[in-house]
């Protein structure tokens, strides 16, 4: 096995993107996700994912996402007893649907006792708030009293005038949308532009040195989701993170150069003159591209096809 060097160690997090199917179709999902939507992940994929995290040596955490990965419990709970006895911390990001009441609830968490350190549930009016019984606060209740730590992720909408009210206004406690993926289709035109230009950074992701990565059914790792550092059933992790070259790479470079502004001009790409914000930029832009760099700005369901 090769030894981690310096590099490696940046990368403390891996999150799979268990399944693309959801239940829910909202307007804010970045990769996509609906009832229709494929691309699910094997147990032997699972398997290899992580023996890929104990060669890096430096992952500590091993999250299960999707789309909805209850809707594959049992892929789900195999991978996460898997990930806990190989030593890893693990999380789960669900929306709960599966939580019609607190016994229900305690039926469906009670076989992950001990094996989870983080349950997060997505609680927001995108996520089924205004469809009925809570399921968020039974799933809560329940995983409390099983002693799995738990939390919310809430999502606030986008400024909204009076007569578009039917998205939830942003709080200190919240994240708010940022316009990538259906957001840039669906909510992007809910706020006030603002000039190309002034876009000159990414405001979320360590492009250089990452803690965290996504990764698809596919093998893709992304760094920020639609753009991939490399494939892990192609190549291993300790390889890809070896070789890992930001400022040389066709899409992180430009962005590490001079964010998504910078991206269009290194390209000599047409473009209109305002956009929600920096991941609407970006974006679009990255769409634009993916003939260009169809590995790398990968795959297909990142950007809606």
């Amino acid at each position: 096995m090769t030894m981690p060097g310096p590099q490696l160690h940046s990368l403390s997090q891996l999150h799979l993107l268990v399944t693309g199917e959801c239940n829910y179709e909202c307007d804010h999902c970045f990769v996509w996700g609906c009832p229709s939507q494929g691309n699910t992940m094997t147990a032997e994929t699972i398997e290899h994912i992580l023996n890929q995290a104990e060669d890096l040596g430096s992952i500590e955490w091993i999250y299960f996402e999707g789309g909805e990965p209850f809707l594959y419990y049992p892929l789900l709970l195999r991978g996460v007893q898997e990930a806990k006895t190989r030593g890893f911390k693990v999380g789960i990001v669900t929306n709960a649907y599966w939580a019609d009441n607190v016994t229900q609830a305690l039926q469906k968490l009670q076989p992950f006792c001990s094996l989870v350190d983080d349950l997060s549930i997505s609680d927001d009016a995108y996520h089924g708030r205004k469809q009925g019984p809570r399921q968020t606060i039974f799933a809560r209740q329940a995983a409390t009293q099983l002693g799995i730590p738990v939390d919310f992720i809430s999502i606030s909408g986008p400024d909204k005038t009076a007569s578009q009210d039917s998205y939830p206004q942003p709080s200190s406690d919240d994240s708010t949308v940022v316009y990538r993926g259906r957001a840039a289709d669906k909510l992007a035109s809910c706020v006030a532009p603002k000039p190309w230009h002034q876009f000159t950074k990414c405001p979320w992701e360590d492009l250089r040195r990452p803690q965290r990565v996504h990764v698809d059914s596919l093998g893709n790792m992304h760094i920020c989701q639609g753009i991939s550092m490399g494939n892990l059933l192609e190549r291993s992790l300790v390889e890809i993170m070896q070789d890992y070259a930001p400022d040389s790479h066709p899409v992180i470079g430009p962005l590490l150069a001079g964010g998504p502004a910078e991206l269009i001009e290194h390209y000599g790409l047409e473009h209109d003159n305002c956009y929600a914000d920096a991941c609407h930029l970006c974006y679009i832009t990255r769409q634009n591209l993916r003939p260009s760099f169809p590995d790398v700005l990968t795959p297909d369901q990142m950007y809606g096809s």
